[in-house]
C-alpha cells in the first residue's frame, strides 16, 4: 500500500543529504509551500503535457506537480543523487512520473528515448551557482533547445548566478523574490 512520506521524513532525508553533498543541493531544507505555490501558479495545467523537473530532491515540488497535472501528461524528473532517485521511485508510484538518475545536460537524449518531442514546461531548482560556467551554459542552452513553441521555464535559485545565461537564451526573463522561504528564493520565469 502506498504511503506518502511525512514532511518531517522528507526534511530529515533532505538535510542529511545536504550535509553529505552540499554542492548538489541549494538549501539545507526543502522548498516552502509559499515558494511552491508561487512557482507552480505560473503553469497552465491544461496545456502542460510534458513537464521536465531538474533537481526534484525528495519530491517536495514533484508531489504538487503530480497532483495538478492532467492524466495524460508526463513528468520527467532528473536527479543526480542516487538516494533521492530511490526515494522518489518508492514514494511516487505514479505512471506519469519518469525518474532519471542523471544530469540535466542529457535532457534531449532522454526525451528522444521516451519518444517525446519536447517540453512544455521546465521547472528547475538545481544549484547553478555550484556549477562550472561551461556546464551552466550547456544546461541553459539545452533547456532552450528542448522547449516546445510557447513553452515556459520556471527556475528558483538562491543566487542570481544563472541570470546572464537565461538572458542569453530567452527573449523574456521575469524575476521575483519569495521572502517566505529559507533561504529567500529568486524565481526566474523565462519565455
Amino acid at each position: 500500500m502506498f504511503r506518502k512520506p511525512s514532511r518531517s521524513e522528507e526534511t530529515l532525508l533532505f538535510a542529511k543529504n545536504f550535509l553529505q553533498h552540499p554542492m548538489m543541493l541549494g538549501s539545507l531544507i526543502p522548498s516552502s509551500r509559499f515558494l511552491i505555490g508561487r512557482l507552480l501558479n505560473k503553469v497552465d495545467w491544461a496545456r502542460a503535457r510534458t513537464i521536465v523537473e531538474y533537481g526534484p530532491g525528495v519530491g517536495t515540488i514533484t508531489s504538487h506537480i503530480l497532483s495538478k497535472m492532467a492524466p495524460d501528461a508526463r513528468l520527467i524528473a532528473f536527479e543526480m543523487n542516487e538516494r533521492f532517485v530511490r526515494y522518489l521511485e518508492r514514494s511516487f508510484p505514479d505512471p506519469r512520473l519518469h525518474v532519471v538518475h542523471g544530469s540535466a545536460e542529457n535532457v534531449q537524449k532522454e526525451l528522444d528515448r521516451l519518444h517525446l518531442d519536447g517540453a512544455d514546461y521546465i521547472i528547475s531548482g538545481i544549484p547553478f551557482n555550484n556549477m562550472q560556467y561551461e556546464l551552466r551554459e550547456k544546461i541553459t542552452r539545452q533547456i532552450r533547445a528542448v522547449l516546445n513553441p510557447g513553452g515556459e521555464v520556471l527556475i528558483y535559485q538562491f543566487t542570481r548566478t544563472v541570470l546572464p545565461h537565461l538572458r542569453t537564451h530567452f527573449d523574456q526573463v521575469d524575476q521575483e523574490v519569495e521572502l517566505r522561504n529559507f533561504p529567500f528564493a529568486m524565481l526566474f520565469h523565462c519565455t
